[in-house]
């Protein structure tokens, strides 16, 4: 059953006073929804994003076989992967981080997953990714990084399966680094190893070898890449997945090169965001359960954890992160729903170590208990399921009022004949400027959100509210799942 929403006028309505600015904001109070709905249809929105051949089980009943004959161009096979959002390239950085954090989820949430039924559907979403990176990475000191020439396809609206559009193919190597790509897709494995090896034992120890030598390889050639700017430009620089690989790998190897690059060569820094260009947050998080159990050396990243934290709660003194009127974190526009999820995930994580070792979070003077963070990340993620000042959902196909033009090539054009040749001239025309529902439900996407003033309008040509993306939902899948599984 559908959670029963209610008009505004009848929401829960609290205060918090802002230290930021000095004035009170409304912020809409949760509700209760029906989380394991939203939880198997985050998971449904990545079997949508999927590229390659798709197996005879798929669940999405208008998508097909595309993109085939990826890595021919140089005799290499590229074909599977994801692609990342509304387009039909295939971005290395952001979708390494997807699969890094589902990764996290599919281990930190492994009970809460199997509870809810989704453990097996979270393992095929991150196995789809991880099964692209080792063919990506089938060389060694070579990665391939990109699939397809961003400035084409964004000329050509359609579908995935009758693309016509440039499938060029990009790498990073010795003589053009890209430490940030290899780094993060080296996490990536890493942390798929780990989730791996239980079940597949083999398979494992190919993504840990090939996580290793990704890892060198980001540390010995180090160098932005810039290929695949102005989309995901890395204007973090590559420290932070450097510290963030690293972590990963000591977690799956416990050797002590790893944990001696963690304390003796890795830069750190405090920050207010965890997105897939800044890794530090998690890091912190990540390496905080490890000190707390009794790992040496690592107490800076506790302290940097808690203010990661104090740097988001409007009840911190410290706070400084913008929440808009009805409560959502809002730090940039353009797929800003992945700070929502982000940080939900983040404070759901947190608090389950911090209460695991009875600890709590220290903002100069103020102590916040591990609950207040359970509390923040649950009405960050009802904002985006119907809490908010519009009383509607941000999710496709859940609750009330969700989404129905999202920006996305595969949910907006009509399923037609793959030998159909499509006018990328007149695409526009035709799909992307009509003012009317997709023909195609994109379940389970969490679009871009609203802005910072929480308006919101449900039109296709605004990207920036309306394009959901592949770590907006691998990110979300944690804290649904958590909801779904306990009571809060």
């Amino acid at each position: 059953m559908r959670p029963q929403f209610r008009t505004l006028h009848v929401f829960f309505l609290v205060w918090l006073a802002l230290s930021v600015d000095g004035h009170r904001r409304l912020v809409a109070g949760g509700g209760s929804y029906n989380y394991k709905e939203a939880l198997t249809k985050s998971i449904l929105f990545l079997e949508a994003q999927r590229s390659g051949k798709l197996p005879p089980n798929s669940r999405i009943p208008w998508r097909g076989d595309s993109a085939l004959d990826d890595g021919k161009l140089a005799n290499v096979d590229l074909v599977g992967g994801y692609y990342d959002a509304g387009d039909n390239v295939k971005y290395g950085l952001p979708m390494a981080f997807t699969i890094t954090s589902l990764a996290w989820t599919a281990l930190a949430y492994k009970s809460e997953l199997q509870s809810t039924g989704e453990l097996k559907n979270v393992y095929a979403a991150i196995r789809w990714g991880t099964d692209y990176f080792l063919k990506a990475s089938s060389k060694k000191n070579r990665l391939w990084v990109q699939v397809g020439d961003p400035v084409a396809d964004h000329q050509c609206w359609v579908r995935p399966e009758n693309m016509k559009t440039p499938r060029t193919l990009y790498k990073i190597d010795q003589s053009t680094p890209g430490t940030e790509i290899a780094a993060e897709t080296a996490a990536a494995m890493a942390a798929s190893s780990i989730v791996f090896r239980d079940s597949d034992r083999k398979y494992a120890r190919r993504l840990l070898n090939k996580a290793k030598l990704l890892f060198e390889f980001a540390r010995n050639y180090k160098g932005t890449y810039d290929g695949e700017c102005p989309f995901y430009c890395s204007y973090s620089g590559y420290n932070d997945e450097l510290l963030w690989a690293a972590s990963w790998l000591y977690l799956a190897t416990k050797r002590q090169n790893y944990f001696k690059y963690i304390t003796e060569e890795a830069v750190t820094a405090s920050v207010a965001e965890f997105s897939w260009d800044l890794k530090y947050a998690g890091v912190q998080v990540l390496l905080s359960d490890l000190h707390l159990t009794g790992e040496g050396g690592l107490q800076n990243f506790k302290t940097q954890a808690d203010n990661f934290v104090c740097a988001i709660l409007p009840d911190s003194p410290f706070h400084q992160v913008y929440i808009s009127p009805g409560g959502m974190i809002h730090l940039r526009d353009g797929a800003n729903t992945q700070y929502v999820t982000g940080t939900a995930f983040l404070f759901f994580l947190y608090s389950d170590i911090l209460i695991k070792n009875h600890e709590t979070v220290t903002c100069g003077q103020q102590v916040i208990q591990p609950t207040r963070l359970r509390e923040f990340a649950k009405q960050q993620m009802d904002y985006l399921l119907g809490s908010n000042p519009r009383a509607r959902s941000y999710m496709v196909g859940f609750g009330a009022s969700p989404p129905t033009e999202p920006h996305h090539r595969g949910a907006s054009v009509p399923v037609v004949q793959l030998q159909e040749d499509v006018d990328c001239g007149m695409s526009f025309t035709k799909w992307y400027d009509r003012d009317q529902p997709n023909p195609n439900e994109l379940t389970g996407a969490i679009v871009g959100g609203p802005d910072s003033y929480d308006n919101f309008d449900d039109k296709r040509s605004d990207s920036s509210k309306l394009e959901p993306t592949t770590y907006i939902n691998s990110l979300a899948v944690g804290p649904l799942a958590k909801l779904a599984a306990h009571a809060f």
